[in-house]
């Protein structure tokens, strides 16, 4: 008869390696959370502003331009110096005549009209968040008839000026890779 023996048999490495994989899967998870709820998005209750062009024509695109780049300080300056909506309104009030002015002066003899109201805008992508299109508070310009391409912000998240500032975010990092990137190094 065989004697007995004790058969021994080694765990598998898959059995030491798994609680690692379930740990930076639950930290890969974790951080997408995080990222999607601080991914809210801005105040809703913005003031937007709006400046349509007289036609497509390129020196009409140019003219418009030209106003954008002259009224953004004036813009800025009164967002910088408000501390609520309320503020703000006071503020884009009181420049209004300084605005008009200066369109006027750049505008090449065209009428420009200045006016606060519900205005349509179309859908518009911040970083990772849609702005739905929808009727918003906002500033219209007209230069002219106005049956040119535009372009609009909204005055609180700064998603108005062009696109080019898009096109240079900011290099994703994933603190996980990074970590782990860390431990091998």
């Amino acid at each position: 008869m065989l004697p007995d023996y004790v058969i021994t048999r080694k765990k598998p490495i898959v059995d030491k390696i798994l609680p690692f994989i379930e740990m930076i899967l639950l930290l890969i998870i974790v951080q997408a959370v995080v990222t999607l709820l601080t991914m809210a998005p801005e105040e809703e209750e913005t003031i937007r502003f709006r400046v349509l062009a007289h036609s497509d024509a390129p020196s009409d695109q140019q003219i418009k331009e030209d106003i954008q780049q002259e009224i953004a300080p004036m813009i800025e300056k009164a967002l910088a110096t408000s501390g609520s909506k309320a503020e703000l309104v006071d503020n884009l009030k009181a420049l209004e005549p300084a605005i008009i002015a200066a369109a006027n002066g750049l505008s090449d003899g065209r009428a420009v009209s200045l006016m606060r109201t519900d205005a349509l805008f179309p859908p518009k992508r911040s970083g990772y968040f849609i702005h739905p299109q929808a009727r918003y508070d906002a500033y219209v310009l007209t230069i002219g008839s106005g049956r040119g391409d535009n372009w609009w912000c909204a005055l609180f998240p700064k998603i108005c000026f062009p696109d080019k500032e898009e096109a240079e975010d900011e290099k994703v990092v994933f603190f996980i890779w990074e970590w782990i990137k860390k431990l091998f190094s």
